[in-house]
């Protein structure tokens, strides 16, 4: 790991711990040059998958692409980012779970819906809406009564 201020490539850990997310380390590092302390955080990174897309096409699992459909998904949505890193843990995990090198976008998609529905609904619909292209409003009509009606039974059992 290379010092961020003199860029010296040796340094050492003082201190490793779980991050406060749960899913990652936090090390404090220090430069054996010039002593400067810094702090790096490690986590899981999927490797060696290869999504098949609905034209079948391949390309290698990208994760700023989920993070990148989750943030627009969950604009202006009050969801902190220690649950947002917790969403993307989930989906992750459940893609790996899987243990396959190729899976489809459209696999990708349905996991990425199921961990959302939980999270905020409002941007569950958001993301349905894109990803399974919604043709007109009786489209998301139907998708927003099918939400509210799981919502209704799940209010129906905890009473």
């Amino acid at each position: 790991m290379k010092c961020p201020v003199c860029y010296y490539l040796d340094t050492k850990v003082i201190d490793s711990r779980v991050a406060t997310d749960g899913l990652s380390i936090r090390r404090r590092r220090e430069c054996l040059k010039c002593g400067f302390r810094f702090s790096t955080y490690e986590e899981m990174e999927i490797l060696d998958l290869m999504i098949v897309k609905r034209d079948g096409r391949k390309e290698t699992y990208d994760r700023e692409k989920v993070v990148k459909g989750l943030k627009k998904a969950l604009e202006k949505r009050s969801v902190t980012d220690d649950k947002f890193k917790k969403l993307i843990h989930s989906i992750e995990r459940d893609i790996q779970v899987l243990r396959k090198s190729e899976i489809t976008s459209s696999q990708v998609g349905q996991i990425i819906m199921k961990h959302l529905k939980k999270v905020d609904q409002v941007a569950y619909i958001r993301f349905a809406s894109v990803y399974e292209s919604f043709k007109d409003a009786q489209t998301f009509r139907k998708e927003l009564n099918k939400l509210l009606k799981t919502d209704g039974k799940k209010k129906v059992n905890k009473k």
